[in-house]
């Protein structure tokens, strides 16, 4: 295939691997298999469900790339990505025996976004999070740790900083997972949920703040509001306020912003993402499809997309089957999602289901709970079977209807 003409898909989370299956399946309907390369650099050969990290068991939260890539003949290249020369039409790369320059015709940014840990003293020291797989599993290493050490009051509390979706979930699991670590001792587990805003939940609305409030003191979770983290250290938390909370874990749940790389494609807004047209094209940047939490797109007349896995499948979708139609001339599919849905977990207290973009509750408790692991065990998975048929169709640049909030 030395003549062919490559589309390069930068990762390997949501938008990136269906950007990738988009792709190979437009490429399929063009019957340009033989002119089309299709490949993938990511620096894991694995597909993450980042949403889960949060969960306790992670068993399920990582899929080998090769399971989903191989049977519909897209390529994986296991590298960081340095930089993005859009005149050249090359990427740079560093991983083991990989050819540092990339070529493409067509590029798809698709380097998702990362929690931002500010310079506060002794945060990245001694502070851990869910925002990937592998840090997940060091919190969950350490908290197995725990039940080795000092038996008081503060090895067995954990702070949670950030009190938006991720720290909320965070929060609602914790007092499970400290259970393991006090059983048998005379010490009770503690999870405090810190954010500087005057409540928590501050981006799910009016509607859902009750219900999250009320889940979270069932949970056992105390929260502070109204005061920040000064400093982190190995016994704790110093706050804004200037007390000092005892703890064995600090978790940071605080800010999420875009890759960095994006900076060099150009203007992007307050959360580090590219403006892309209906298409998922760059604006400013010709040849450049950008998808999920690198990309900011219009929605609807109202709205721009969130940093959800809600939105990052189905902007992948549709910019791997505009990527292939633009390389190929021919026409692309406009992308608008009529509907916006956010199903929060809290934990042993269920979740809650709002619609709209006032976040309106439609169920909470078991009912969402149940529509939730609906969502994190099903619906965001691609087809594990490893049968290219069904991949390439679970690739079609269509909408899923809303999750069914009954369920």
């Amino acid at each position: 295939m030395s003549d062919s003409k490559r589309v390069l898909v930068l990762g390997s989370g949501f938008a990136g691997l269906w950007a990738a299956l988009g792709a190979a399946r437009r490429r399929d309907e063009l019957d340009a298999a033989d002119t089309v390369d299709v490949t993938v650099i990511s620096a894991q050969p694995f597909h993450d469900i980042r949403v889960r990290n949060y969960e306790a068991d992670l068993s399920a939260c990582r899929i080998p790339l090769s399971d989903v890539l191989d049977p519909v003949d897209v390529g994986h290249i296991a590298a960081e990505v340095r930089a993005i020369d859009t005149a050249a039409h090359s990427v740079t790369v560093s991983g083991n025996g990989v050819q540092p320059t990339q070529r493409y015709d067509r590029l798809v940014m698709a380097l998702g976004s990362r929690v931002v840990k500010p310079d506060i003293p002794g945060l990245r020291e001694f502070g851990f999070d869910v925002d990937t797989y592998d840090g997940a599993i060091k919190l969950q290493r350490h908290l197995a740790t725990l039940s080795d050490g000092r038996a008081d009051g503060g090895a067995a509390t954990a702070v949670v900083v950030g009190a938006g979706l991720t720290g909320i979930e965070t929060a609602s699991e914790l007092p499970g997972m400290l259970a393991k670590v006090c059983a048998g001792r005379s010490v009770e587990p503690r999870v405090v949920l810190i954010d500087h805003n005057p409540y928590v939940g501050s981006d799910m609305g009016a509607s859902a703040r009750p219900v999250i409030e009320a889940a979270l003191s069932d949970n056992g979770v105390e929260t502070m509001t109204g005061v920040g983290v000064a400093a982190v250290d190995e016994h704790g938390v110093t706050l804004s306020s200037g007390e000092v909370l005892a703890a064995g874990t600090v978790v940071w749940c605080a800010g999420m912003r875009a890759n960095p790389l994006t900076a060099q494609l150009g203007e992007r807004d307050r959360l580090g993402r590219l403006p892309v047209d209906d298409y998922l094209r760059v604006i400013g940047s010709p040849g450049v499809f950008a998808a999920g939490d690198v990309a900011a797109a219009q929605v609807d007349d109202d709205h721009v997309s969130v940093m959800s896995c809600q939105h990052g499948r189905p902007m992948g979708r549709y910019a791997g089957y505009n990527v292939v139609s633009d390389l190929l001339g021919e026409p692309m599919l406009p992308l608008r999602i009529p509907w916006y849905a956010t199903i929060l977990d809290l934990g042993p207290a269920g979740a809650v289901y709002t619609e709209g973009w006032d976040r309106q509750v439609v169920s909470r408790g078991a009912r969402a709970k149940a529509t939730k692991v609906t969502i994190n065990t099903q619906r965001i998975y691609p087809p594990l079977n490893r049968d290219r048929d069904a991949l390439l169709a679970a690739a079609a640049p269509v909408l899923q209807a809303r999750p069914d909030p009954g369920q």
